[in-house]
């Protein structure tokens, strides 16, 4: 500010003496005015920045950063936009508890409403002999033509009449998904072909528990509903086999001039399975053999015994040794010196358990003879039965006659027999179990004489030789003599025809092996010359229908990790997709990308770049060891068997009573 000094105080002293009383009151007014001003001013900026610093910090201490907080004098404006209403809410009144609610300005938003998603529908059906259980949640109005709640329970309760249906289901106001009616129409359809059973529906996968009857019907259920299942939905099977029960519990094992075999092999356990596969190895069994594992055995120490009568048979060098149950029938052949004989029998004998009881017998040589009485049945591949031969009488003929139209349903019979009443007894017992013994086969010739009951033939179940071994070891009568010379030919198993998830995936491995599948470079666009890769691999994944394999891409180590993750994503997809547009069926299918991961070749060099470059097909859920070891496996050619057996002495259902004497170490 300047300083007048005196001289000019003096000179400007009269011109304020010449201004007017009122000019002098409004210059006043003018000055207290700007005084004024220049104190609210001051003041309302103190105000500002203590109220924005308590609001600000109060904010802060909630965690609340989602609130711009400005001050305009008095005012307080709130910006931001709340999660949801209650948010809003709660800080305007947590600003308002700092200052005057009238001077807050609310200019908050709220976050649009998430839309509620749709709940996860699932079914699951429960089927047993006591009844149906239905459990989960399901669209309240599926449309479509999709099953409602009442629509399932009553297709439910109607396979499973005069029982009543427990019914736990709930439904949900929600759409349903794209694939929910297919997906549940198909699990009640296997609700409807598995009697004991776990069916679980979503609209994504259906997965089946269940447990079959036997071996044979758990592959034909896996063959038809893979076949069943719709697209876009993923099939998970779990079907097991139990343990067939055995009866007779039989065993028939051979030495002759065609080597040593199995006609027929049984076993209690796992275990006991492989011991007397060892022993049969070491008598020089060639593998591949058939030994089937099922209940009924007569004594846990059935191995052990099996074992040891192996052992004997190969030390007399040619025979057979039958059992059926507990009995246990040795013959030796005629070449067998007597000395040899009493030796292994008396051996035998010593060391069988207690509980088995033997019969032994060396053949005589065969001797010169007038025509011995036969019968004779031919079943030829056209279905054709032939019977010829010598009847007792003509009440027995009806018998034969009428017992083999039973046998072989649907066949064409012709019996042209004739009497004779010379014949020995139980000659038409010997028949009727020769023709039921026939009936196991395809094509095949029987041969029924008063010292053997000889069956030929064809087959396409490897379980053939086995049943007809016990067929005749079981119907037969003390030391009778038969013979089985029967062979499997994979061209009449029906089961053969359908390829095993391993042998598809084999086949499949096979051709990319052979043929890589390639790609534009840096794309996921398959090359032109690689499509006739993809049309034989779909023309042999039309044979495998819903396979459950993964599709995994990989890459070379050029680029970027994400990059070549990405890369062979799509490329994955792309087989995928391209497998889809020839029509297969890839609802067990995934894509998966593992980009540079698990390289096969050495990355430094071109020719290992291009090896990692690849498209690999990898089975899912492959069965372990203990499930595949109870699978049924073809057996030898045994179509060379002319060695005779002997069944044993008697009919034996059940192993004899134990000996009261009996160790504890003839037990388990």
């Amino acid at each position: 500010m300047t300083r007048l000094s005196l001289p000019q105080a003096k000179l400007l002293l009269p011109h304020i003496r010449g201004l007017s009383s009122t000019t002098l009151a409004l210059l006043a007014f003018v000055l207290a005015a700007g005084l004024m001003f220049s104190v609210s001013y001051g003041a309302a900026r103190v105000i500002e920045s203590r109220t924005l610093k308590a609001v600000t910090a109060r904010l802060d201490e909630a965690r609340i950063d989602w609130i711009t907080v400005t001050a305009d004098g008095l005012q307080v404006r709130l910006a931001g936009t709340a999660p949801d209403e209650a948010d809003r809410f709660r800080a305007v009144n947590m600003v308002g508890s700092l200052i005057d609610a009238s001077r807050i300005r609310d200019r908050l938003d709220v976050a649009p409403t998430k839309a509620i998603e749709a709940p996860k529908f699932s079914v699951q059906m429960l089927r047993t002999e006591d009844g149906i259980q239905l459990i989960g949640l399901m669209p309240e109005t599926p449309g479509g033509g999709g099953l409602d709640e009442a629509q399932l329970a009553e297709e439910a309760a109607k396979l499973a009449p005069g029982t009543e249906l427990p019914d736990m289901l709930e439904t949900a106001g929600y759409p349903a998904p794209e694939t929910w009616n297919a997906a549940l129409a198909f699990g009640l359809e296997a609700l409807r072909r598995l009697e004991r059973s776990k069916i679980s529906v979503a609209a994504d996968v259906v997965e089946v528990t269940a447990i079959s009857s036997s071996e044979a019907e758990k592959r034909q259920l896996e063959v038809d509903l893979r076949a069943a299942a719709p697209e876009g939905v993923r099939l998970v099977l779990d079907i097991s086999a139990p343990r067939p029960v055995i009866t007779p519990f039989t065993l028939r094992f051979v030495v002759d001039a065609e080597g040593a075999r199995f006609d027929s092999c049984s076993a209690d356990t796992e275990r006991a399975r492989a011991q007397i596969l060892r022993a049969a190895t070491a008598a020089g069994v060639a593998s591949g053999h058939v030994c089937q594992v099922g209940l009924g055995v007569p004594t846990p120490r059935w191995a052990e015994a099996v074992s040891l009568a192996i052992r004997a048979v190969t030390e007399l060098g040619s025979g057979s040794i039958t059992f059926s149950d507990a009995d246990v029938t040795l013959l030796a052949g005629s070449d067998v010196p007597q000395a040899t004989f009493d030796k292994v029998v008396g051996d035998l004998e010593t060391g069988l358990p207690d509980v088995f009881s033997l019969t032994s017998t060396l053949e005589k040589a065969e001797t010169a003879s007038q025509g011995p009485a036969e019968f004779t049945a031919s079943l030829s591949g056209a279905g054709k039965v032939e019977l010829r031969g010598r009847l007792t009488d003509e009440m027995q003929r009806s018998v034969v006659d009428a017992f083999a139209r039973s046998a072989f349903a649907g066949a064409e019979v012709l019996t042209a027999t004739r009497v004779d009443a010379a014949l020995p007894d139980g000659w038409t017992l010997r028949v009727l179990a020769g023709l039921k013994a026939l009936s196991e086969v395809t094509e095949g010739r029987l041969l029924v004489r008063a010292d053997l009951v000889e069956v030929t033939g064809v087959t396409g179940s490897t379980a053939a030789r086995g049943r007809i071994t016990q067929i005749l070891s079981q119907e037969l009568g003390q030391g009778k003599t038969f013979k089985v010379n029967v062979r499997y030919d994979e061209a009449l198993d029906p089961l053969a025809a359908v390829p095993t998830p391993k042998e598809c995936a084999a086949k499949v491995n096979a051709v990319i092996a052979r043929t890589k599948i390639t790609f534009t470079p840096a794309s996921a666009e398959i090359a032109s010359s690689a499509r006739p890769v993809l049309d034989e691999l779909a023309s042999i994944l039309a044979t495998c229908p819903g396979m459950q394999m993964e599709i995994g891409g990989y890459t070379d180590s050029q680029g970027s990790e994400s990059g070549n993750l990405a890369l062979s994503q799509a490329r994955a997809e792309a087989v995928l997709l391209g497998l889809q547009g020839r029509r297969v069926d890839v609802s067990g299918m995934t894509a998966t990308g593992y980009g540079e991961a698990q390289p096969i070749a050495d990355n430094g060099t071109e020719a290992g770049r291009e090896a990692n470059r690849r498209i690999e097909f990898v089975l899912k859920g492959a069965p372990d060891a203990a499930s595949a070891a109870q699978s049924p496996v073809a057996g030898p050619d045994f179509s060379g068997d002319t060695s005779p057996s002997v069944a044993p002495t008697e009919k034996t259902l059940s192993p004899k009573p134990r000996p009261a004497g009996l160790t504890a170490k003839d037990t388990p």
